[in-house]
Formats: C-alpha cells, structure tokens, sequence
C-alpha cells in the first residue's frame, strides 16, 4: 500500500503529534503498521527522519 491510497479516516489520530494541528490527507504515512497522520507533508517526513534516525541507532535485536 502506497502512501497514495492511505484514507484520513484510517488514521490512529486526528491531530498531529508535532504541532496539535488537525491531520490532512496528503501527509499520511504508515508505522508500524498503522496509520499515522499529520498536518503537513513536512512534519510527517520528519516523523520519518526522526524515527530512521531512532531505529539506526538500535541494537540489531532491537529492530526486529
């Protein structure tokens, strides 16, 4: 599933964990299987940077 064919109604929540602002369709994204909205493409791709950031310092047992 592409981030394309993501619904905002699918979404785990309604404001966006960075600024509280209301989610918007075109700033989706999946984690961990789910889906996760934001106010805007530009804080839902450093929810992205933030969490590859995370996950590369884990040890590799971690990351499983």
């Amino acid at each position: 599933m592409s981030d394309r064919d993501l619904r905002l109604e699918d979404a785990v929540n309604e404001t966006c964990p960075w600024s509280g602002k209301p989610i918007s369709v075109d700033s989706l994204t999946v984690y961990k299987g789910h889906t996760v909205g934001f106010c805007n493409p530009g804080c839902r791709d450093k929810f992205a940077a933030a969490i590859s950031h995370f996950e590369k310092s884990l040890p590799e047992e971690s990351k499983a």
